[in-house]
């Protein structure tokens, strides 16, 4: 079984793109600070739960204390921090709202055709990410919003991205010189690891299952597992018996490789040879057994392959600077009310 990943609601895509802007945009703009605001005004600050009203203006524009604690809630994805450092959070999710409030200006003068039919598109497809519609209430209910609110925040977004996809993605270029050199600066970036591919049947049984609950499901996996070495059909008995989602595909959980899954079950299915079926093994989830269908040793990636994706990471880091310097160089002219110490 894998390794639980599962982040906070937070980065179910739709809430916090559009809490923030263009997101990685507004985060590299904010990393360019060289040059300081044209007028800054600054008070002592309560701490920011508190806190009503503006906690600072860009060209007249109010930013309210409730964006500032959206940002900081979308930054630390559920995450909690000490209370010494919260300052620190909240300066970097307040020049991340300076910086989008900041493109959101220039952006807003630019007519952007269909923006409401592009606002409903984007807003369904964000829905869908999450399980039900009460999941998705509760998710911007906790960020102090509503559905006004998000559409508000959505528009912004796109607006945003447009403005910077035509002022600045459009002008930007990679060469195949550039990907050549950093695939050549960086053979450790393209070996791909010894992987494997295989299916399972999981018979539950948490930690916190009983003696006896636990000793069934041990029985059941070993009658199924004598069953396999019999010639049964493993994906015919992963469909009628496993509790992993994966039974609808005949326990297929496809290609892994190392740190990927929990150690019990990685040390079995590295262990095994291609078409060989596993003796039970016991996780925290319950017992599985294991049949590996293939196995991968590690290579390197040829350039070919890498080359698409290391244009596109150059080009992301090239928008990132770029961004970064045309905020940097907005704020030289800005207004910038700090009212937040």
């Amino acid at each position: 079984m894998q390794k639980d990943n599962s982040s906070a609601w937070l980065s179910k895509g739709i809430v916090m793109a559009a809490l923030v802007g263009c997101g990685t945009f507004v985060q590299a703009a904010e990393t360019k600070k060289e040059a300081a605001p044209a007028a800054e005004t600054k008070k002592v600050a309560v701490p920011v739960e508190v806190v009503k009203g503006p906690v600072a203006r860009v060209n007249g524009v109010s930013i309210d204390a409730i964006e500032l604690r959206r940002a900081r809630k979308v930054m630390l994805r559920g995450q909690t921090v000490p209370a010494e450092q919260q300052a620190a959070v909240d300066k970097q999710a307040l020049e991340q709202l300076l910086s989008a409030e900041l493109l959101y200006q220039a952006a807003a003068k630019v007519e952007v055709k269909d923006m409401e039919k592009l606002v409903d598109e984007k807003l369904a497809q964000g829905k869908t990410r999450f399980a039900n519609e009460q999941e998705f209430a509760k998710a911007i209910k906790d960020l102090e919003m509503d559905e006004k609110d998000l559409r508000n925040y959505t528009r912004r977004d796109l607006l945003i991205s447009k403005f910077v996809e035509s002022a600045i993605v459009s002008k930007i270029k990679v060469t195949e010189e550039e990907t050549r050199k950093f695939y050549d600066q960086n053979p450790d970036k393209f070996t791909r690891s010894e992987s494997l591919k295989a299916s399972h049947i999981l018979i539950a049984a948490e930690t916190a299952a009983s003696v006896d609950d636990k000793k069934k499901a041990r029985e059941k996996a070993e009658k199924l597992r004598k069953e396999l070495t019999a010639g049964a059909d493993f994906a015919a008995l992963a469909k009628g018996n496993s509790s992993c989602p994966s039974s609808q595909q005949g326990g297929d959980l496809g290609f892994f490789g190392k740190g990927q899954m929990v150690p019990s079950f990685e040390k079995a299915a590295f262990a095994l040879k291609p078409g060989e079926i596993s003796d039970v093994v016991e996780t925290q989830f319950g017992y599985h057994i294991i049949k590996l269908m293939e196995k991968k040793p590690a290579e390197v990636v040829a350039f070919k392959e890498a080359q698409a994706k290391i244009e596109e990471y150059l080009k992301g880091q090239k928008v990132n600077t770029a961004v970064g310097e045309y905020v940097a160089e907005a704020r030289k002219t800005a207004k910038i009310e700090i009212l937040l110490k």
